[in-house]
């Protein structure tokens, strides 16, 4: 088992090849019914269908398999774990809100169980007022009372007091850092009977020893996001973590539920409502009868009346291919691209992760494989 994770951690951490690339190459194995280890192991990767620049950054990585054997055998003599996306253990639920941008692996410390129950979001500025940490316990009891378990990321404000909370009302709490599992000492000495008793589980998606910074906490926050069924903003301004994310998850058409403010509070709370966010109460409950003109004649940066608008072209392209097999003509009717060229859209698709060829009579037809198949992945480690 160790052996085959040094190759999962090897593939993890090849640096310069995006998340989604590297799931698409273990999907790649997969149909040839192959490994992680199969593809190092072999001559030339398997023959996959791999960029030259890719090779290059493998073969580096390749070199590297040693170290990768040296740290994941000190990882598990410490108690850690590490856990595939093929692993039953690996979470459902972050494999389906994240697709293929799910994280190949997950360092974790604690109860893995939790992975698999129910759990939501609560979300929110570092420095948060007074009435957004009360709205956040409330939101943490009635969750904890469930048996809901509580995400969290760990910064000071909303994500540490849904952590205490959860656990103040017996809960129990997944905390994802914005680093390497390894340099969460403190941390760890801090929670470490609810870590041993099972109540609190530590994730990490980064390499073990990575500090903290203030891209990794970007970076954490969408896993924070995918983990949760459901997600609660206490307070957000209009820009930052909290926005970006609540942005990106209005995008995807997630389900989020934001405090609705009171009369001149300060935050960017009414416009994410304005956006699609649905109100709650102060017990997180949803208000049905908000009136639309408090909403609007309230000073936001952005108003808009659903996330559509963030929606990319190339975001679009990809949510068409990932239903279907389409030629360039039938892309740039289904979506209205007149804008943009025959060739230009050609350039565009070559430079998209992801996206896959196949030829029919003389006309090339584009697709993307689907989170399906990604999710059906099981092999055995």
């Amino acid at each position: 088992m160790n052996q085959e994770l040094t190759y999962w951690a090897a593939l993890a951490h090849t640096p310069s090849i995006w998340t989604s690339r590297k799931n698409d190459i273990v999907v790649q194995c997969f149909n040839q019914g192959k490994t992680v280890a199969d593809f190092f192991e072999s001559e030339n990767f398997l023959d996959l269908d791999l960029k030259s620049q890719e090779l290059e950054l493998l073969k580096k990585t390749k070199l590297e398999l040693a170290n990768y054997a040296f740290m994941v055998e000190g990882l598990l003599n410490q108690g850690y774990d590490i856990v595939p996306i093929t692993s039953e253990v690996y979470s459902s639920t972050l494999k389906t809100n994240l697709k293929y941008n799910s994280p190949l692996i997950l360092y974790t410390k604690g109860n893995k169980q939790i992975l698999h129950e129910e759990a939501i979001a609560i979300v929110g500025s570092r420095n948060a007022n007074e009435t957004s940490l009360v709205f956040t316990d409330n939101v943490a009891k009635k969750a904890s009372s469930e048996k809901k378990i509580v995400v969290s990321g760990f910064a000071k404000g909303v994500d540490k007091q849904a952590l205490d909370s959860a656990l103040k009302y017996h809960g129990q709490s997944i905390i994802v850092l914005p680093q390497g599992i390894t340099t969460f000492a403190s941390g760890m000495k801090k929670y470490y009977k609810q870590i041993i008793d099972g109540d609190v589980l530590v994730l990490s998606t980064f390499h073990p020893k990575s500090p903290w910074s203030v891209e990794l906490a970007m970076a954490r926050n969408p896993i924070i996001y995918g983990l949760a069924s459901e997600i609660f903003v206490a307070q957000s301004d209009d820009k930052g973590g909290t926005w970006s994310g609540v942005c990106d998850g209005l995008k995807k058409e997630r389900k989020i539920f934001v405090r609705k403010p009171s009369n001149g509070e300060k935050c960017a709370n009414l416009t994410l409502i304005n956006m699609g966010a649905l109100p709650v109460d102060m017990e997180g409950q949803p208000i049905h009868d908000i009136i639309k003109y408090e909403i609007v004649e309230e000073p936001c940066p952005i108003v808009a009346e659903n996330p559509k608008p963030y929606e990319t072209v190339e975001d679009k392209i990809r949510n068409l291919l990932s239903k279907g097999k389409y030629t360039s003509k039938e892309i740039l009717e289904l979506l209205h691209l007149s804008n943009i060229s025959s060739q230009k859209l050609t350039a565009m698709l070559k430079k998209i992760n992801g996206i896959k060829t196949e030829k029919k009579g003389g006309t090339n037809l584009y697709y993307i494989q689907t989170e399906s198949q990604l999710g059906q992945l099981s092999l055995s480690i």
